[in-house]
């Protein structure tokens, strides 16, 4: 499910990939990233053009299977960490990826590693690609972090989403233990726009977990902005940051959070 159009989301790309290039403006490139600490904010730059870049591949090409990373042009950006360099690799970046996804349309087949096969998938895919590590960006150069209502909504749907999928399709990964019946989280935006849904249940089983958009009440509620509630629930905030609230057995919440996992 997305909320989302595939018009939206190929354009939301250039619009997510535009934000990060201001956010990096003036930043130092060597900085650690605090919610990816392995990284600088240079390395997530170029993490976040290559990813794009190989998406972008793999819809041109119409590709029917996994593309290796050597097999995608420029996909590692410029030598070294020159401001100027990166900034226009990753506007070129952007209207790669702009011509790429406006020639295809959602449906049109493609390879990914879940559901559905088609070029939709990569756009949506991109677009919180972006839109999340770009927030990693902004705690990283600290700036403020915005991201429009209805994008991330769609983001949280499809992290659910994914999150569902490995729990499916490998047993062996923490997302299988997301199970349990009785049990159930609430997501609740306290700032949603008249017209957006943006609160969710999640719903517990034997067999794993199921979720839907709602407002019920729930073992656990997760409440705030719904920036903030997007955050917490991708961890990049502390649920103890006081941006959140959480109301119910956080122990919960906790448990979901140390095990959701793209795989």
């Amino acid at each position: 499910m997305t909320t989302l159009e595939y018009d939206r989301h190929r354009a939301e790309i250039a619009v997510q990939l535009g934000l990060l290039r201001d956010t990096l403006a003036g930043a130092d490139l060597s900085a650690t990233v605090p919610t990816c600490p392995e990284w600088t904010l240079g390395y997530l730059a170029r993490h976040v053009g290559g990813a794009v870049r190989w998406a972008e591949r793999l819809v041109g090409t119409r590709a029917t299977g996994d593309i290796p990373e050597e097999d995608v042009p420029g996909i590692r950006g410029p030598e070294g960490d020159d401001p100027a360099a990166l900034d226009a690799w990753l506007a070129e970046t952007a209207e790669l990826a702009g011509k790429t996804f406006s020639a295809a349309r959602a449906d049109t087949p493609v390879w990914t590693w879940a559901e559905p096969q088609n070029a939709g998938f990569w756009a949506r895919r991109m677009t919180h690609e972006v839109a999340v590590h770009r927030a990693d960006a902004a705690i990283a150069a600290g700036v403020t972090y915005e991201i429009a209502p209805d994008v991330a909504a769609d983001a949280i749907d499809e992290w659910l989403e994914i999150v569902r999928h490995v729990q499916r399709s490998d047993p062996g990964d923490s997302a299988a233990e997301l199970r349990g019946a009785g049990r159930s989280i609430h997501l609740h935006a306290t700032d949603a726009p008249a017209g957006l849904n943006a609160e969710w249940v999640i719903e517990f089983g034997e067999d794993g977990f199921v979720w839907r958009r709602g407002h019920e009440k729930a073992t656990v509620a997760l409440r705030g902005p719904l920036t903030e509630v997007l955050l917490a629930f991708y961890r990049r905030r502390s649920l103890d940051g006081g941006t959140v609230e959480v109301l119910g057995e956080r122990e919960l919440l906790d448990f979901w959070l140390e095990r959701a996992s793209f795989g």
